[in-house]
């Protein structure tokens, strides 16, 4: 059975105490970065006006439930790293925790924020563009709240469930919510294309696992004939030194992908709650230099001269504005599309040519101008992805140039927001790692995990991972490690322990639809308190 003798050990060594200099290590990082945390809010707060402290309540009690959703994804996802390093003897139970969460804290530091707006863009256009309403606060509070209740669960039944299911889910009941309450003034619900696109990682990234892990150790087999490889921990005793180097380099790179991945969830959620409480400060990135706008005044330029081209002569507008929005909420390109989306660009253009830089836009300007510039991104995307109008390559090097422009004055994340993130992420895999490495290590399949099983899982995670980051896409962690460890266990032909697969399918199979109803609900709800 997979409870093998060597269980009890791991058990008591997981059950100890991780040690006075580890928790005073631990805990020195923590005060240090919650200092640099502190220090670097309160010094960008500086250009916030106004006396109100409303603001700034809704902004701590948002920070932290934001930051609790990271601290509750910890404990899952973070915990699948570890599992095979424990569970193979390479590493100290608390050793691998720290040193995952390490890794996890440079890959949230470097992480480059594609994931983060690729999730925002699930989100309803008008909520977006409104988040410093009551209703844009209910749709954050609704989908985070959710999340960390599903999360809780399934972590307290000891089942790797998906933070990335978790709050894609909450996402999409947000807006199907959003649009069943407000029918009659035409409000949008999902952007089911991106949802498409987002659910197909999230739903065959497990499918990827299984298969590539297997694939992976029957190659192995063939190529590697060190059978050490293949064979059991005999009691105690770490593996041999190189199979004990490649598990460390694994277990480090899942744990760093996964936070340039997984980590990025909750920084997207954040900036909206920045932009929505303190606008001045966040909305726009204000540390464009002025070099980099004068190339997007240039930028500019050429942009409207490419979609003056195809303006429709007959095309009349009232509001370009209104006209944008509605495109991208509908996805119905008309004849005063590209008018409204030029006129746009052509005020952003004229407004930053009088302001000289994005940091000396008037505090009672910024949110719009954040706005006009995040409508203007969107429209560019669906436009080039819709093809209509069929642009030249040249042309479509201008737009992805401006496009570029414009996303680095909206679509950026501060440091002390990155190092947040780290450290929820890190105190949420200290305290409640054990219940999900427990689960994989001895609960999936029905013999003890071999070092060549665990290196295949993990390889295939962290090749998974990796890809998924670069072209900013979700994936679970969870669903790709546990699901390779599977592959492998059934390529090994040493049977599954089928009632712990089933449980764990079935946490996947019901996440979707259970955070959807969680979030809708306490959208809903939440709407009328805010």
């Amino acid at each position: 059975m997979a409870a093998s003798a060597t269980a009890p050990v791991l058990h008591q060594k997981m059950s100890r105490n991780p040690g006075k200099i580890g928790i005073a290590v631990f805990g020195a990082a923590l005060v240090v970065g919650l200092i640099y945390t502190i220090i670097s809010l309160a010094r960008d707060l500086q250009v916030e006006r106004g006396t109100s402290l409303y603001p700034y309540i809704l902004l701590g009690v948002a920070l932290l439930v934001a930051l609790g959703f990271e601290f509750v994804n910890g404990f899952h996802d973070t915990a699948n790293a570890v599992a095979t390093v424990i569970y193979t003897h390479t590493m100290e139970p608390h050793l691998a925790v720290a040193w995952s969460g390490f890794c996890n804290f440079i890959g949230v530091v470097l992480s480059s924020g594609l994931v983060a707006f690729t999730i925002i863009t699930l989100l309803p256009v008008e909520l977006i563009l409104q988040v410093g309403s009551g209703s844009g606060f209910a749709m954050v509070f609704a989908l985070l709240i959710a999340a960390i209740l599903w999360n809780v669960g399934t972590w307290y039944f000891g089942l790797p469930a998906s933070s990335s299911h978790t709050m894609v889910g909450s996402i999409i009941g947000v807006g199907i919510a959003n649009q069943l309450m407000n029918p009659r003034q035409g409000t949008s619900g999902v952007d089911w294309t991106q949802a498409a696109t987002v659910g197909k990682s999230l739903l065959l990234s497990p499918l990827v696992g299984f298969a590539i892990a297997a694939l992976l150790l029957t190659i192995c087999k063939a190529v590697i004939k060190d059978k050490r490889l293949y064979e059991a921990p005999k009691g105690t005793e770490p593996p041999p030194f190189w199979i004990r180097v490649l598990l460390f380099g694994t277990c480090s790179g899942v744990s760093f992908f996964h936070g340039s991945n997984d980590g990025q969830k909750g920084m997207g959620l954040i900036m909206l709650i920045l932009i929505g409480t303190v606008p001045t400060t966040y909305a726009l990135n204000r540390a464009v230099t002025p070099a980099q706008t004068q190339d997007f005044l240039a930028s500019s330029q050429q942009t409207v001269q490419v979609l003056n081209k195809y303006v429709d002569p007959s095309a009349v507008v009232a509001d370009p504005r209104d006209d944008l929005t509605a495109y991208i909420r509908t996805k119905d390109f008309n004849a005063n599309t590209m008018l409204a989306l030029r006129s746009v660009v052509s005020d952003i253009g004229n407004e930053t040519a009088i302001y000289k830089a994005l940091k000396d836009v008037p505090p009672d300007k910024t949110r719009n101008f954040r706005n006009d510039m995040y409508m203007v991104s969107e429209a560019i995307r669906l436009v080039q992805k819709s093809g209509k109008p069929v642009f030249t390559s040249d042309e479509e090097k201008i737009l992805a140039n401006y496009k570029k422009h414009i996303d680095l004055a909206t679509k950026f994340i501060p440091l002390w927001v990155k190092v947040a993130v780290a450290m929820a992420l890190g105190m949420g895999t200290m305290i409640g790692w054990k219940r999900i490495v427990v689960t994989v290590g001895e609960k999936i399949g029905k013999d003890h995990l071999t070092y060549g099983q665990g290196a295949a899982a993990e390889i295939t995670a962290m090749a998974t991972i990796g890809l998924a980051d670069y072209y900013g896409m979700p994936v679970s962690t969870t669903h790709v490690l546990s699901s390779g460890i599977a592959g492998t266990m059934a390529a090994n032909r040493t049977g599954l322990q089928w009632g712990t697969v089933r449980n764990i399918a079935l946490a996947w199979v019901l996440t979707l639809p259970a955070a959807m109803l969680l979030s809708g609900f306490l959208f809903w709800a939440l709407k009328n308190v805010f």
